[in-house]
């Protein structure tokens, strides 16, 4: 494959700290795609769902490898909704990088590069997207992959913890439960695992304590 020809729409391209998933805390790149066909209620990245350049897989690689970082996380809007994303994860794992990706779930996952790690976001009712969920992605996770639960309320949390124990989650990866930003306390979730004795990881995203929380390429 020619990696000057194929391209992809990118919103942008940025050095961080990773804010979620087990990498959490660590440097990294991240490589945000643009377009998006799902309309979660939470939405914070909703400037990814159009407009961003035209780049080539060559010069993404480039632009990734400039920061001289080892983690590099795909994300957007949707990464998977441009087909030639799949290529662009195979030539970072053939970088010797650690390559996360961040994916809403709605999109069919069995193409990805088996190196790449795939942090799967599992659509909760209040996101207003669970319809779209390929429910096949979840029975693909190992234990090179996260599953992550965004939630918005008590309901969420019930219906991830049903969830969790259907697919045998915890056995079989990383279980992440993330509170929406600014909607549902911390102090409630965290007792909730606790209650219920569940071997996840609660997270927050970090990245929003950091910097601003509407800020753009942090």
């Amino acid at each position: 494959m020619d990696l000057t020809i194929a391209h992809l729409q990118v919103t942008e391209i940025f050095h961080s700290i990773q804010g979620e998933s087990s990498f959490a805390g660590q440097p990294c790149v991240f490589v945000r795609l643009t377009g998006c066909p799902l309309r979660c209620t939470w939405c914070d990245t909703d400037y990814a769902f159009y407009g961003g350049q035209s780049l080539s897989i060559a010069d993404i690689v480039r632009q990734v490898q400039a920061y001289d970082c080892r983690v590099v996380e795909v994300t957007g809007g949707e990464p998977l909704s441009q087909s030639p994303t799949i290529d662009l994860l195979t030539q970072l794992c053939d970088q010797g990088l650690d390559v996360l990706l961040e994916t809403s779930g709605a999109i069919d996952t069995s193409s990805v590069d088996p190196r790449t790690h795939i942090i799967l976001d599992v659509k909760c009712p209040g996101s207003g997207m669970t319809d779209h969920m390929h429910w096949p992605n979840l029975d693909r996770l190992s234990n090179n992959d996260e599953a992550k639960f965004v939630l918005n309320d008590r309901q969420d949390y019930e219906w991830a913890k049903e969830l969790i124990a259907r697919y045998a989650l915890t056995d079989r990866c990383s279980v992440l439960l993330s509170p929406v930003f600014g909607k549902l306390e911390l102090l409630p979730l965290a007792e909730w695992i606790l209650e219920d004795r569940l071997q996840v990881r609660f997270q927050i995203q970090l990245h929003k304590y950091i910097w601003a929380p509407d800020m753009r390429g942090v």
